[in-house]
Protein backbone atom coordinates (compact mmCIF):
# COMPACT_ATOMS: atom_id res chain seq x y z
CA UNK A 1 0.00 0.00 0.00
CA UNK A 2 1.33 3.90 -1.24
CA UNK A 3 2.37 5.62 2.00
CA UNK A 4 2.63 9.55 2.90
CA UNK A 5 5.30 11.52 4.40
CA UNK A 6 4.75 14.48 6.09
CA UNK A 7 8.30 16.68 6.76
CA UNK A 8 7.84 18.74 10.47
CA UNK A 9 9.95 21.72 9.60
CA UNK A 10 8.30 24.63 11.24
CA UNK A 11 10.78 25.30 13.73
CA UNK A 12 12.39 28.73 14.16
CA UNK A 13 16.21 28.03 14.33
CA UNK A 14 16.93 30.02 16.86
CA UNK A 15 19.96 29.07 17.56
CA UNK A 16 21.57 29.17 13.63
CA UNK A 17 21.52 32.64 14.37
CA UNK A 18 20.36 33.60 10.82
CA UNK A 19 17.65 35.14 9.17
CA UNK A 20 17.58 32.43 6.73
CA UNK A 21 14.86 29.76 7.94
CA UNK A 22 16.50 26.97 9.40
CA UNK A 23 15.21 24.15 6.87
CA UNK A 24 16.94 25.96 4.10
CA UNK A 25 20.13 26.54 5.46
CA UNK A 26 22.83 24.54 2.64
CA UNK A 27 24.29 21.23 3.36
CA UNK A 28 26.71 20.51 0.52
CA UNK A 29 25.00 22.83 -1.92
CA UNK A 30 21.59 21.37 -1.21
CA UNK A 31 18.89 23.33 1.58
CA UNK A 32 18.65 21.44 4.57
CA UNK A 33 14.79 19.88 4.35
CA UNK A 34 15.95 19.19 0.38
CA UNK A 35 17.69 15.85 1.49
CA UNK A 36 13.98 14.96 3.72
CA UNK A 37 12.20 15.51 0.58
CA UNK A 38 13.93 13.24 -1.40
CA UNK A 39 14.47 11.00 0.84
CA UNK A 40 10.46 10.95 1.17
CA UNK A 41 9.83 10.62 -2.42
CA UNK A 42 12.50 7.99 -2.68
CA UNK A 43 10.59 5.70 -0.29
CA UNK A 44 8.11 5.75 -2.54
CA UNK A 45 5.80 8.09 -1.04
CA UNK A 46 2.38 8.82 -3.00
CA UNK A 47 2.08 12.21 -1.27
CA UNK A 48 4.65 14.52 0.58
CA UNK A 49 3.59 17.55 2.72
CA UNK A 50 5.92 19.67 4.64
CA UNK A 51 4.48 21.62 7.42
CA UNK A 52 6.70 25.13 7.56
CA UNK A 53 6.66 28.02 9.96
CA UNK A 54 9.53 30.15 9.89
CA UNK A 55 10.22 31.72 6.56
CA UNK A 56 7.23 30.03 5.05
CA UNK A 57 6.68 31.61 1.58
CA UNK A 58 10.78 31.18 0.85
CA UNK A 59 10.66 27.84 1.48
CA UNK A 60 7.83 26.91 -1.11
CA UNK A 61 9.63 29.27 -3.22
CA UNK A 62 12.91 27.08 -3.21
CA UNK A 63 10.74 24.03 -3.49
CA UNK A 64 8.20 25.25 -6.13
CA UNK A 65 7.39 23.06 -9.06
CA UNK A 66 8.13 19.38 -7.29
CA UNK A 67 4.75 17.28 -8.50
CA UNK A 68 3.00 15.30 -5.66
CA UNK A 69 4.80 18.15 -2.49
CA UNK A 70 2.33 19.95 -0.53
CA UNK A 71 3.07 22.94 1.86
CA UNK A 72 0.85 23.51 5.03
CA UNK A 73 1.96 26.34 7.46
CA UNK A 74 1.77 26.23 11.01
CA UNK A 75 1.02 29.24 12.34
CA UNK A 76 1.73 29.26 16.37
CA UNK A 77 4.48 26.99 17.44
CA UNK A 78 2.69 24.61 20.24
CA UNK A 79 4.40 21.16 19.41
CA UNK A 80 5.09 18.33 17.22
CA UNK A 81 1.28 16.80 17.61
CA UNK A 82 -0.05 20.52 16.29
CA UNK A 83 2.50 20.96 13.93
CA UNK A 84 1.41 17.46 12.26
CA UNK A 85 -2.66 18.23 13.01
CA UNK A 86 -1.89 21.11 10.13
CA UNK A 87 -1.16 18.53 7.48
CA UNK A 88 -4.77 16.97 8.34
CA UNK A 89 -6.80 19.04 5.54
CA UNK A 90 -3.93 17.91 2.79
CA UNK A 91 -4.18 14.11 3.68
CA UNK A 92 -7.68 13.78 4.83
CA UNK A 93 -9.01 11.40 2.71
CA UNK A 94 -5.77 9.04 2.31
CA UNK A 95 -6.23 5.33 2.84
CA UNK A 96 -2.36 4.49 3.04
CA UNK A 97 0.04 4.52 5.87
CA UNK A 98 1.07 8.23 7.45
CA UNK A 99 5.87 8.72 8.13
CA UNK A 100 6.05 11.09 9.90
CA UNK A 101 9.93 12.72 9.84
CA UNK A 102 11.65 15.49 11.14
CA UNK A 103 12.45 18.42 8.55
CA UNK A 104 16.76 18.92 10.39
CA UNK A 105 17.13 15.02 10.06
CA UNK A 106 18.99 15.04 6.59
CA UNK A 107 20.53 11.80 7.01
CA UNK A 108 17.38 9.47 7.76
CA UNK A 109 17.56 6.64 5.36
CA UNK A 110 15.41 5.56 2.41
CA UNK A 111 15.58 2.05 4.12
CA UNK A 112 14.51 3.45 7.17
CA UNK A 113 11.37 4.96 6.05
CA UNK A 114 9.95 1.84 4.44
CA UNK A 115 10.98 -0.47 7.01
CA UNK A 116 9.17 1.36 9.67
CA UNK A 117 6.12 1.16 6.89
CA UNK A 118 6.39 -2.94 6.22
CA UNK A 119 6.85 -3.35 10.21
CA UNK A 120 3.53 -1.75 11.34
CA UNK A 121 1.95 -3.71 7.53
CA UNK A 122 3.13 -6.82 9.05
CA UNK A 123 2.86 -6.98 12.52
CA UNK A 124 -0.58 -4.93 12.38
CA UNK A 125 0.20 -2.42 14.80
CA UNK A 126 -1.59 0.73 14.77
CA UNK A 127 1.64 2.74 14.40
CA UNK A 128 5.64 2.25 14.53
CA UNK A 129 8.47 4.30 15.44
CA UNK A 130 12.03 4.20 15.37
CA UNK A 131 14.70 4.16 18.32
CA UNK A 132 17.72 4.03 18.79
CA UNK A 133 20.52 3.67 21.65
CA UNK A 134 23.41 6.43 22.43
CA UNK A 135 26.17 6.78 24.56
CA UNK A 136 25.11 10.59 25.62
CA UNK A 137 20.81 10.75 25.03
CA UNK A 138 20.82 14.19 26.41
CA UNK A 139 17.82 16.14 24.40
CA UNK A 140 15.92 13.57 23.53
CA UNK A 141 12.81 11.82 24.79
CA UNK A 142 13.28 8.27 26.17
CA UNK A 143 11.23 5.11 25.38
CA UNK A 144 9.66 3.33 28.02
CA UNK A 145 9.53 -0.35 27.75
CA UNK A 146 7.42 -3.49 29.78
CA UNK A 147 9.57 -6.33 31.04
CA UNK A 148 8.46 -8.23 27.75
CA UNK A 149 10.14 -5.50 26.06
CA UNK A 150 7.04 -3.76 24.97
CA UNK A 151 6.93 -0.32 24.35
CA UNK A 152 4.93 1.60 27.27
CA UNK A 153 5.68 5.05 26.46
CA UNK A 154 8.17 8.17 25.85
CA UNK A 155 9.37 10.83 28.09
CA UNK A 156 10.34 14.02 27.24
CA UNK A 157 13.72 15.30 29.10
CA UNK A 158 11.62 18.01 30.96
CA UNK A 159 9.72 15.87 32.51
CA UNK A 160 11.61 12.66 33.08
CA UNK A 161 12.48 11.45 36.29
CA UNK A 162 16.67 10.82 37.04
CA UNK A 163 16.00 6.94 36.78
CA UNK A 164 14.56 7.25 33.25
CA UNK A 165 17.10 9.82 31.85
CA UNK A 166 19.50 7.01 32.37
CA UNK A 167 17.86 5.31 29.99
CA UNK A 168 19.99 5.01 26.13
CA UNK A 169 17.23 3.95 24.25
CA UNK A 170 15.96 7.42 22.84
CA UNK A 171 12.82 8.75 20.43
CA UNK A 172 14.61 10.47 17.06
CA UNK A 173 10.65 11.75 16.32
CA UNK A 174 10.61 9.17 13.34
CA UNK A 175 7.22 7.43 12.98
CA UNK A 176 4.54 5.70 10.85
CA UNK A 177 0.71 5.86 11.82
CA UNK A 178 -2.50 3.98 10.54
CA UNK A 179 -5.83 5.99 8.81
CA UNK A 180 -6.80 6.62 12.70
CA UNK A 181 -3.98 9.15 13.34
CA UNK A 182 -6.13 12.23 12.73
CA UNK A 183 -8.77 11.23 15.39
CA UNK A 184 -6.12 10.00 17.99
CA UNK A 185 -4.50 13.31 17.81
CA UNK A 186 -7.61 15.08 18.55
CA UNK A 187 -6.75 13.12 22.03
CA UNK A 188 -2.84 14.68 22.78
CA UNK A 189 -3.18 17.15 25.53
CA UNK A 190 -0.45 19.61 26.50
CA UNK A 191 -0.26 19.04 29.93
CA UNK A 192 3.89 18.84 30.20
CA UNK A 193 6.54 21.13 31.91
CA UNK A 194 6.72 22.59 28.55
CA UNK A 195 2.96 23.10 27.51
CA UNK A 196 3.37 21.83 24.12
CA UNK A 197 0.99 19.17 22.18
CA UNK A 198 3.67 16.31 21.97
CA UNK A 199 3.45 13.58 19.32
CA UNK A 200 4.95 10.85 21.55
CA UNK A 201 2.08 11.35 23.39
CA UNK A 202 0.59 9.25 20.61
CA UNK A 203 1.99 5.91 22.10
CA UNK A 204 -0.14 6.50 25.04
CA UNK A 205 -3.39 6.87 22.79
CA UNK A 206 -3.02 3.62 20.62
CA UNK A 207 -1.91 1.82 23.60
CA UNK A 208 -5.08 2.47 25.32
CA UNK A 209 -6.89 1.95 22.00
CA UNK A 210 -6.01 -1.47 22.45
CA UNK A 211 -3.38 -1.05 19.27
CA UNK A 212 0.19 -2.19 19.13
CA UNK A 213 3.11 -0.19 18.83
CA UNK A 214 5.84 -1.79 16.87
CA UNK A 215 9.53 -0.42 16.49
CA UNK A 216 12.23 -0.75 14.48
CA UNK A 217 16.16 0.25 15.91
CA UNK A 218 18.58 2.19 13.87
CA UNK A 219 21.97 1.16 13.97
CA UNK A 220 23.53 4.48 12.51
CA UNK A 221 24.01 6.57 15.39
CA UNK A 222 24.63 9.24 12.90
CA UNK A 223 21.16 8.95 10.26
CA UNK A 224 19.09 10.64 12.82
CA UNK A 225 21.25 13.76 13.84
CA UNK A 226 19.65 16.38 14.35
CA UNK A 227 20.35 20.36 12.95
CA UNK A 228 19.69 22.95 15.31
CA UNK A 229 23.07 25.09 15.60
CA UNK A 230 25.63 25.82 12.91
CA UNK A 231 28.47 23.45 15.00
CA UNK A 232 25.50 20.31 14.37
CA UNK A 233 25.03 21.76 10.81
CA UNK A 234 28.95 20.87 10.57
CA UNK A 235 28.51 17.60 12.16
CA UNK A 236 25.99 15.98 9.82
CA UNK A 237 28.30 17.84 6.69
CA UNK A 238 31.08 15.98 8.34
CA UNK A 239 29.21 12.61 8.30
CA UNK A 240 27.69 13.10 4.27
CA UNK A 241 31.00 13.52 3.12
CA UNK A 242 32.15 10.50 4.42
CA UNK A 243 29.20 8.77 3.30
CA UNK A 244 29.96 10.24 -0.42
CA UNK A 245 34.33 9.57 -0.23
CA UNK A 246 33.36 6.17 0.78
CA UNK A 247 30.61 5.43 -1.52
CA UNK A 248 32.98 6.83 -4.79
CA UNK A 249 35.82 4.89 -3.64
CA UNK A 250 33.89 1.98 -3.61
CA UNK A 251 33.22 2.61 -7.22
CA UNK A 252 37.03 3.15 -8.19
CA UNK A 253 37.94 6.60 -7.53
CA UNK A 254 41.36 7.36 -5.72
CA UNK A 255 41.38 10.22 -3.56
CA UNK A 256 44.60 11.31 -2.10
CA UNK A 257 44.00 12.43 1.97
CA UNK A 258 40.36 12.01 1.05
CA UNK A 259 39.40 13.83 4.27
CA UNK A 260 40.24 17.08 3.04
CA UNK A 261 38.21 16.54 -0.18
CA UNK A 262 34.65 18.51 -0.55
CA UNK A 263 32.37 16.97 -2.62
CA UNK A 264 28.41 17.48 -3.07
CA UNK A 265 25.88 14.55 -3.63
CA UNK A 266 25.03 15.72 -7.05
CA UNK A 267 28.38 15.27 -8.27
CA UNK A 268 29.54 12.39 -10.51
CA UNK A 269 32.38 10.62 -10.89
CA UNK A 270 33.34 7.50 -13.12
CA UNK A 271 36.50 5.42 -12.37
CA UNK A 272 39.66 5.86 -12.12
CA UNK A 273 39.51 9.72 -11.48
CA UNK A 274 42.09 11.06 -9.32
CA UNK A 275 41.83 13.89 -6.72
CA UNK A 276 44.52 15.44 -4.94
CA UNK A 277 44.06 17.06 -1.67
CA UNK A 278 42.31 20.19 -1.03
CA UNK A 279 39.67 19.55 -4.62
CA UNK A 280 36.23 21.01 -4.15
CA UNK A 281 33.59 19.75 -6.53
CA UNK A 282 30.22 21.19 -6.68
CA UNK A 283 26.63 21.30 -8.31
CA UNK A 284 26.26 19.15 -11.49
CA UNK A 285 30.26 18.87 -12.12
CA UNK A 286 30.43 15.47 -14.15
CA UNK A 287 34.11 13.63 -14.32
CA UNK A 288 34.95 11.04 -16.86
CA UNK A 289 37.14 8.15 -16.30
CA UNK A 290 40.60 8.70 -15.46
CA UNK A 291 40.21 12.19 -15.28
CA UNK A 292 42.95 13.69 -12.70
CA UNK A 293 42.04 16.70 -10.56
CA UNK A 294 45.33 18.86 -9.41
CA UNK A 295 45.26 20.21 -5.49
CA UNK A 296 43.34 22.88 -4.49
CA UNK A 297 41.26 22.83 -7.47
CA UNK A 298 37.89 24.24 -7.34
CA UNK A 299 34.84 22.27 -9.82
CA UNK A 300 31.12 24.15 -10.06
CA UNK A 301 28.84 22.69 -12.79
CA UNK A 302 31.82 21.51 -15.23
CA UNK A 303 32.14 18.62 -17.34
CA UNK A 304 35.36 16.76 -17.81
CA UNK A 305 35.34 14.21 -19.75
CA UNK A 306 37.44 10.84 -19.81
CA UNK A 307 41.07 12.14 -19.90
CA UNK A 308 40.78 15.73 -19.35
CA UNK A 309 42.57 16.93 -16.88
CA UNK A 310 42.61 19.74 -14.43
CA UNK A 311 45.99 20.99 -12.80
CA UNK A 312 46.14 22.44 -9.52
CA UNK A 313 44.66 25.71 -8.23
CA UNK A 314 42.50 25.97 -11.31
CA UNK A 315 39.31 27.70 -11.10
CA UNK A 316 36.22 25.88 -13.63
CA UNK A 317 32.39 26.80 -13.45
CA UNK A 318 29.93 26.05 -15.78
CA UNK A 319 32.80 24.79 -18.18
CA UNK A 320 33.43 21.74 -20.35
CA UNK A 321 36.52 20.05 -20.58
CA UNK A 322 36.74 17.30 -23.47
CA UNK A 323 39.07 14.69 -23.36
CA UNK A 324 42.88 15.08 -23.85
CA UNK A 325 42.59 18.98 -22.88
CA UNK A 326 44.15 20.17 -19.82
CA UNK A 327 43.70 23.43 -17.89
CA UNK A 328 45.90 25.40 -15.25
CA UNK A 329 47.97 25.38 -12.72
CA UNK A 330 46.27 28.58 -11.51
CA UNK A 331 44.01 28.58 -14.68
CA UNK A 332 40.38 30.26 -14.27
CA UNK A 333 37.34 28.71 -16.77
CA UNK A 334 33.80 30.64 -16.16
CA UNK A 335 30.87 30.20 -17.59
CA UNK A 336 30.88 28.37 -20.89
CA UNK A 337 34.44 27.93 -21.64
CA UNK A 338 34.79 25.33 -23.84
CA UNK A 339 37.87 23.13 -24.60
CA UNK A 340 38.01 20.40 -27.55
CA UNK A 341 40.28 17.68 -27.28
CA UNK A 342 43.60 18.47 -27.11
CA UNK A 343 43.40 22.02 -26.27
CA UNK A 344 45.91 23.86 -23.65
CA UNK A 345 45.14 26.59 -20.87
CA UNK A 346 48.31 27.26 -18.56
CA UNK A 347 48.86 29.03 -15.84
CA UNK A 348 46.76 32.67 -15.12
CA UNK A 349 45.30 32.44 -18.55
CA UNK A 350 40.93 32.94 -17.82
CA UNK A 351 38.35 32.01 -20.87
CA UNK A 352 35.10 32.87 -20.43
CA UNK A 353 32.94 32.15 -22.86
CA UNK A 354 35.32 31.35 -24.74
CA UNK A 355 35.74 28.10 -27.08
CA UNK A 356 39.19 26.79 -27.52
CA UNK A 357 39.64 24.62 -30.61
CA UNK A 358 41.20 20.97 -31.07
CA UNK A 359 45.07 21.40 -30.24
CA UNK A 360 45.17 25.32 -29.42
CA UNK A 361 47.18 26.70 -26.65
CA UNK A 362 46.95 29.95 -24.17
CA UNK A 363 50.00 28.98 -22.25
CA UNK A 364 50.12 31.79 -19.66
CA UNK A 365 48.53 35.11 -18.61
CA UNK A 366 46.08 35.88 -21.25
CA UNK A 367 42.09 36.74 -21.24
CA UNK A 368 40.32 35.25 -24.03
CA UNK A 369 36.28 36.83 -23.09
CA UNK A 370 33.84 35.85 -26.28
CA UNK A 371 35.81 34.64 -27.83
CA UNK A 372 36.10 31.31 -30.82
CA UNK A 373 39.95 29.97 -31.23
CA UNK A 374 40.28 27.69 -33.96
CA UNK A 375 42.54 24.38 -33.30
CA UNK A 376 46.11 24.67 -33.56
CA UNK A 377 46.19 28.21 -33.00
CA UNK A 378 48.76 29.71 -30.24
CA UNK A 379 48.02 32.29 -27.70
CA UNK A 380 50.79 33.93 -26.29
CA UNK A 381 51.67 35.84 -22.71
CA UNK A 382 49.80 38.56 -22.09
CA UNK A 383 47.19 38.52 -24.86
CA UNK A 384 43.35 39.68 -24.40
CA UNK A 385 40.46 40.21 -26.26
CA UNK A 386 39.12 43.59 -25.59
CA UNK A 387 35.17 42.72 -25.73
CA UNK A 388 33.46 44.89 -23.56
CA UNK A 389 33.33 48.96 -24.52
CA UNK A 390 31.48 49.64 -21.57
CA UNK A 391 27.63 48.82 -22.87
CA UNK A 392 28.50 45.78 -25.05
CA UNK A 393 29.99 42.77 -25.64
CA UNK A 394 31.26 41.99 -28.68
CA UNK A 395 32.95 38.90 -30.27
CA UNK A 396 36.78 37.77 -31.73
CA UNK A 397 36.77 35.03 -33.85
CA UNK A 398 40.32 33.47 -34.15
CA UNK A 399 40.61 30.50 -37.45
CA UNK A 400 43.13 27.54 -37.48
CA UNK A 401 46.47 27.85 -37.11
CA UNK A 402 47.02 31.57 -36.48
CA UNK A 403 49.42 32.74 -34.18
CA UNK A 404 48.59 35.76 -31.76
CA UNK A 405 52.38 37.40 -30.45
CA UNK A 406 52.73 37.82 -26.54
CA UNK A 407 51.06 41.20 -24.96
CA UNK A 408 48.70 41.75 -28.35
CA UNK A 409 45.08 43.11 -27.87
CA UNK A 410 42.32 42.08 -29.92
CA UNK A 411 39.89 44.75 -29.91
CA UNK A 412 36.57 43.16 -30.72
CA UNK A 413 34.49 42.79 -32.99
CA UNK A 414 37.19 41.64 -34.96
CA UNK A 415 38.31 38.19 -37.53
CA UNK A 416 41.90 36.90 -37.43
CA UNK A 417 41.53 34.31 -40.45
CA UNK A 418 43.25 30.74 -40.69
CA UNK A 419 47.16 31.38 -40.75
CA UNK A 420 47.23 34.49 -39.87
CA UNK A 421 49.95 36.07 -37.95
CA UNK A 422 50.00 39.04 -35.59
CA UNK A 423 53.22 40.15 -34.01
CA UNK A 424 54.28 40.57 -30.36
CA UNK A 425 52.69 43.93 -28.92
CA UNK A 426 50.31 44.50 -31.53
CA UNK A 427 46.71 46.16 -30.72
CA UNK A 428 44.34 44.85 -33.61
CA UNK A 429 41.06 46.38 -33.86
CA UNK A 430 40.87 45.38 -37.86
CA UNK A 431 40.10 42.07 -39.71
CA UNK A 432 43.57 40.14 -40.51
CA UNK A 433 42.69 38.09 -43.52
CA UNK A 434 44.41 34.46 -43.88
CA UNK A 435 48.03 34.17 -44.06
CA UNK A 436 48.75 37.80 -43.17
CA UNK A 437 50.77 39.53 -40.70
CA UNK A 438 49.34 42.15 -38.97
CA UNK A 439 51.82 44.59 -37.09
CA UNK A 440 50.04 47.11 -35.44
CA UNK A 441 52.45 49.35 -33.34
CA UNK A 442 54.50 52.82 -33.02
CA UNK A 443 57.67 52.17 -35.04
CA UNK A 444 60.87 52.13 -32.17
CA UNK A 445 62.92 54.45 -32.09
CA UNK A 446 66.64 54.46 -30.00
CA UNK A 447 67.86 58.25 -29.14
CA UNK A 448 71.22 58.50 -29.01
CA UNK A 449 73.15 59.60 -25.67
CA UNK A 450 69.39 60.19 -23.84
CA UNK A 451 69.86 58.57 -20.47
CA UNK A 452 73.35 60.70 -20.11
CA UNK A 453 71.62 63.85 -20.71
CA UNK A 454 68.77 63.25 -18.90
CA UNK A 455 70.63 62.46 -15.80
CA UNK A 456 72.81 65.58 -16.26
CA UNK A 457 69.75 67.13 -15.82
CA UNK A 458 68.62 65.72 -12.72
CA UNK A 459 72.34 66.44 -11.15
Amino acid sequence: MAHAVVILAAGLGTRMKSRLPKVLHPLLGKPLVGYCIDTAFASGAEKVVVVIGHGAEQVRQTFAGYPNLSFVVQEQQLGTAHALAQAQPVLADFQGPIVVTQGDTPLTRVETLTGLVDTMQKERAGMALLTMRLEDPTGYGRILRDEQGQILGNVEQKDATPAELAIREINPGVYCFDGSLWEKLKLVDNRNAAGEYYLPDLIRIYREAGQKIASIESKDTGELLGVNSRAQLAQVERVLLERLRSHWMTQGVRMIQPETIYIEPSVELAPDVTLWPGVILRGSTRLGEGVEVGAYAVLIDTVVEAGGKIKSHTVCEEAYVSSGADAGPFARLRPKAHLEPGAHVGNFVELKNARLGRGAKAGHLAYLGDAEVGEESNIGAGVITANYDGQRKHKTIIGKRVFVGSNSVLIAPITLEDDAFVAGGSGINQDVPAGALAIARERQRNIEGYVKRKRGETQ
